[in-house]
């Protein structure tokens, strides 16, 4: 490629065909208080060779789950990813997130989405899933929207044991709509019956509840979605997908609509993000539900093809009638999920949700030894718990990373009644070595 350099006289050919008299007065609708009339203040160039050095050095002050031992939980989870999984998904076949425009024309996206779907069907226990959203609080959100256009009403409640920032997205979500939300809050950890039934009404349109919530705790879904059912409102259980494999799956339970983050299935920290939502349903509901639906069809020659059965943005139909402005899906991150559940199985899908509530209840166990440690919650777990300790979660935290071992997430900058507690995750990774490491570090206190 060749770059060729703008004399004078090309700028001044430009500016007299656009009917200006000099550059500055490109700029003219920009109050003059607005304007930089200095350079602005940048570095010296780089070389290519430097500048690699650079950003080396800046990436060097980063902690990696491969650099420190990793108890960290909350929504993101240091779940072990097989390697088959980034050699599929790296293939230039998958280089984009977006899917195709001409769907039809790619069969082998539209494969991979549906085969996706099914997977999450299976996992979930539900009749649908679309293909892919955002990522799980999103995913969230729009179930409540979902849930609203189902049944006409204004009224959504949710469990304060949701993780704050999914709830901090469905408020934002609901700012500007007519919708009333309604927070329950826990007691031990887990929402009580009679608090949720206090609560709903008949403008009730979704009972939204976490489960494993964000303490860890496994709250009483059948329960309560009796209750929710009792007063005519939607079901959304948002989920742990490693947790329903080892659990009653939530369609088994009586959710009507399953959500939640895909993180754990093959996809990496990265720091944060990205990730990917999914989303499943009762089939009575398909036609509410946001994003794409991938489905399975016969092509003019009898030959099996896949097509966008339902595409209900915006774009693709009149305004009134789309159920959500959703323009795409996750869709290198759904491949991710798709390679690794497959990958996987269903048997090793059970021995890691084992390993998980097994290493997870020792660590557990290893805090009755310590003294100024123990548990916060009593109520059952998955592969989180919260720790209350009486020598300051800072400190503790602080010495367990200078030990090399990330300890566990501080609650108080979500629950300020939880300032003596931190969230701990264990997963499949973590060794009985590294637990007795993280125990030890927590005594040296």
């Amino acid at each position: 490629m060749q770059y060729t350099q703008l004399t004078d006289a090309d700028v001044r050919h430009m500016l007299d065909t656009i009917g200006v008299r000099d550059i500055g007065e490109l700029f003219r609708d920009i109050p003059p208080s607005a304007r930089l009339d200095r350079p602005l203040c940048l570095p010296a160039p780089l070389t290519e060779m430097e500048l690699l050095a650079d950003l080396n050095r800046l990436a060097g002050n980063n902690t990696s789950v491969d650099d420190a031992v990793c108890f960290l939980g909350g929504g993101m989870y240091d779940h072990f990813i097989p390697t088959v999984v980034d050699a599929l998904a790296s293939q230039s076949e998958f280089v984009t997130a977006y899917t195709p425009y001409q769907a039809e024309a790619s069969q082998g996206a539209l494969q991979a989405f549906y085969e996706y779907q099914t997977l999450i069907c299976m996992l979930t226990g539900m009749e649908v899933s679309n293909a892919s959203l955002y990522e799980g609080a999103t995913a969230a959100a729009e179930a409540v929207l979902m849930a609203r256009a189902i049944t006409g009403r204004r009224g959504v409640v949710v469990s304060s044991a949701v993780h704050p920032h999914t709830r901090e997205v469905l408020a934002t979500y609901l700012k500007e709509l007519p919708i009333d939300i309604v927070v329950v809050e826990t007691l031990d950890g887990r929402i009580r019956p009679e608090g949720l039934r206090q609560a709903v009404n008949d403008q009730t349109a979704a009972v939204l509840i976490q489960t494993p919530n964000v303490f860890g705790c496994l709250e009483s879904l059948d329960q309560f979605s009796a209750i929710a059912h009792g007063a005519g409102a939607i079901v959304i259980a948002s989920v742990d997908p490693i947790s329903c494999v080892l659990l009653k799956r939530p369609g088994d339970l009586g959710a009507d609509i399953v959500v939640g983050d895909a993180q754990p299935l093959g996809i990496p920290m990265s720091y944060g993000g990205p990730s990917c939502g999914f989303m499943a349903c009762r089939e009575q509901f398909m036609r509410k539900m946001p994003g794409r639906l991938v489905g399975a069809t016969r092509d003019r020659a009898g030959r099996r093809a896949f097509c966008l059965t339902l595409q209900t943005r915006e774009q693709h139909i009149r305004r009134e009638r789309a159920t959500s402005n959703i323009c795409t899906n996750q869709g290198l991150l759904a491949l991710r999920v798709a390679i690794y559940l497959s990958a996987m199985g269903r048997r090793g899908l059970a021995q890691v949700a084992s390993m998980c509530l097994d290493k997870a209840h020792y660590a557990a166990q290893k805090l009755s030894d310590l003294s100024g440690f123990e548990l916060r919650f009593q109520a059952p777990f998955f592969k989180e718990f919260v720790v209350r300790t009486t020598k300051g979660v800072d400190r503790v935290l602080a010495h367990c990373r200078s030990r090399g071992i990330q300890a566990g997430v501080p609650l108080a900058p979500w629950y300020e009644d939880l300032a003596d507690s931190f969230l701990v995750a264990v997963t499949e990774k973590r060794t009985r070595a590294e637990i007795d490491a993280w125990a030890k570090a927590l005594s040296e206190v």
